[in-house]
């Protein structure tokens, strides 16, 4: 899977060095609340969870990223596309560690992958789940032109589906 970089992001593939960083980011309950796939509440499955990204792109092809602050070095999040089984569409989505938030990277990260999306998987529509009450990412959503589309059913939770066509 390709690296890409922003202005202040280095998104990289996701790989199990990625494993110490990663658990700490998903034990965060306000991290992890805000996610519509089911809890992480331990070590194991923080590791589950990083197994299935790393899973699903040798599967699909494609993943969430990890992503780096290139000035720090340090682990910020996740984001990128996604399309597991049972999922209503391609989807892009970002999870950021706590101490990254208010700092724009979801944004920015969301915004690479879904020109990705669109420009390598050429895709012609692109969605997004967010549990209600996640108004952070619907405010990331809507800064990438992702527009309120319906309420779905996901792993046994409503969530609420925004989304875009390919531009023209």
């Amino acid at each position: 899977m390709t690296t890409l970089e922003t202005e202040r992001l280095i998104l990289r593939p996701l790989t199990g060095d990625d494993f110490e960083d990663y658990a700490a980011m998903m034990s965060d309950p306000e991290v992890a609340n805000g996610l519509a796939e089911p809890s992480v509440t331990s070590r194991e499955d923080a590791w589950r969870s990083l197994a299935k990204f790393i899973g699903h792109r040798e599967i699909r092809g494609f993943s969430h990223w990890a992503l780096v602050e290139k000035d720090t070095g340090r682990f910020a999040g996740r984001a990128g596309p996604w399309q597991p089984y049972g999922f209503p569409g391609l989807g892009v989505g970002w999870c950021l560690a706590r101490p990254m938030w208010g700092k724009g990277y979801a944004t920015e990260a969301a915004r690479a992958a879904l020109a990705y999306c669109f420009d390598e998987l050429d895709a012609e529509e692109v969605v997004s789940l967010i549990l209600p009450g996640n108004e952070r990412s619907v405010s990331v959503a809507e800064r990438i032109g992702h527009r309120y589309l319906r309420d779905v059913e996901y792993l046994g939770r409503t969530a609420r589906m925004y989304g875009q066509q390919r531009p023209r």
